[in-house]
Order: structure tokens, then C-alpha cells, then sequence
């Protein structure tokens, strides 16, 4: 009896929409506080963990599964920021004790920024051969972390600050217009709300290839 091979092929559904999504809403309440709409850290911080953190790691690992190195490395970069902003924000309100929140120094927190900015730089290039919805969001997060880069060293904080701020609620405002096309158009099987189609600078499109052989 010979022995047969079977493969397998196991179809997961497109997790940017709740990604984008997660994104969307934690930057929208984070900057609510940034503003000066809403005060303090208490109830921005379920949503830092179970929106920003979370639902961005489901997103992660969800790109995983389909070879999304892109993806993965996007979702699960930013899923781990606001995890460690949470954490952060917790120690700054004494939930891990007293001695935890008096040695708090902000300019460390300045540095985690300054990498964080580093990572966005280069994942916005990548961007670029996404679509252009998506490389606004990145620009717009580069924006965000220069502000709180900046107003963590407390170089022209209040306006470093407000810049931070203003940058985090259009990221917001994108990342609604992101996860609704990715549901929408993926949905109606057609082009409802458009994303534009990507720069084509760094990568050969189809018909550049047919052109050059």
C-alpha cells in the first residue's frame, strides 16, 4: 500500500480589520487625555490593554499564519507598545507600590519613544508598498512619536505635547477609514471605500515585470 501525501490548505480571514480597528479606538481615547478632553490614566488603560495591546497581537498572529512578515511585525510592534505603556502607566499610579512609582524617571520612557520612532521610520517605508491609507497612518504615528519623543526630554514640551496629541487622534480617524475599507471592500467583493494602490517604488508591479522581459 503506498504511502499518500495530502495538502492541506487552511484559509484565514484578512485580521487588519480589527487591527486597524484596536488601533483606532485606543488612540482615540489615549488622545482625549493628550487634548485635555478627559483627565488621568484609570480608564484609558483598559483600553491600552484589551484594544491597543490585544487586539493588535490577534491581528499579529493572525498575519503570521499567512506569511504577513509585514503584518506580523507591525501589529505585533505596536500590540507590545501599549502593553508596555500600560505597564508603565501602572507603575506611575503606584499599583506595583510606592518605592516602583517614586523611582519613575520620564526620560526613559523618552528613549522607548526615540526606538519606537526608529522602528516606525523603517516600517513606514515598508508602507509605501501597502497602500497609501496604511502609509498615512504610519506617517502620522512617526508624527506622534517625535512629539512624545520630544516632550519626554522636555524640548518645547507644550508644543511637542499638542503636536503629540493632534497626531494621535488622526491616526485615530485613519485607522476608522482603514478597518472600514478592510471590512467593507473585503465584504461587497468590490472597491467601497478606496485605500489607493501602493507607491510601486521599491517593488516590481506585474506589469513593470512584463514590460522588462
Amino acid at each position: 500500500m503506498e504511502n499518500q501525501t495530502k495538502e492541506v490548505k487552511v484559509i484565514t480571514a484578512d485580521p487588519s480589520a480589527l487591527g486597524l480597528f484596536g488601533l483606532a479606538m485606543v488612540t482615540l481615547v489615549a488622545s482625549s487625555q493628550k487634548l485635555g478632553i478627559t483627565s488621568g490614566v484609570s480608564f484609558v488603560l483598559p483600553w491600552a490593554i484589551f484594544l491597543g495591546a490585544f487586539a493588535q497581537l490577534f491581528a499579529c498572529i493572525n498575519d503570521a499564519k499567512k506569511n504577513n512578515v509585514f503584518g506580523t511585525t507591525a501589529f505585533g510592534g505596536y500590540a507590545f507598545f501599549w502593553m508596555g505603556v500600560a505597564m508603565s502607566w501602572m507603575i506611575q499610579q503606584g499599583v506595583f507600590g510606592e518605592n516602583l512609582a517614586a523611582g519613575v524617571d520620564g526620560k526613559q520612557l523618552g528613549f522607548a519613544f526615540v526606538g519606537y520612532l526608529i522602528f516606525t521610520l523603517y516600517m513606514t517605508i515598508g508602507a509605501m508598498e501597502t497602500h497609501k491609507v496604511l502609509f498615512i497612518i504610519f506617517v502620522l504615528i512617526d508624527c506622534l512619536f517625535i512629539g512624545l519623543s520630544l516632550s519626554s526630554f522636555g524640548i518645547a514640551h507644550e508644543a511637542s505635547h499638542t503636536f503629540a496629541a493632534v497626531s494621535e487622534l488622526l491616526i485615530s480617524m485613519m485607522a476608522f477609514y482603514g478597518s472600514a475599507a478592510a471590512v467593507l471592500n473585503a465584504h461587497f467583493g468590490k472597491v467601497f471605500l478606496p485605500v489607493g494602490k501602493p507607491f510601486g517604488i521599491f517593488k516590481e508591479t506585474a506589469s513593470s515585470s512584463k514590460k522588462a522581459a
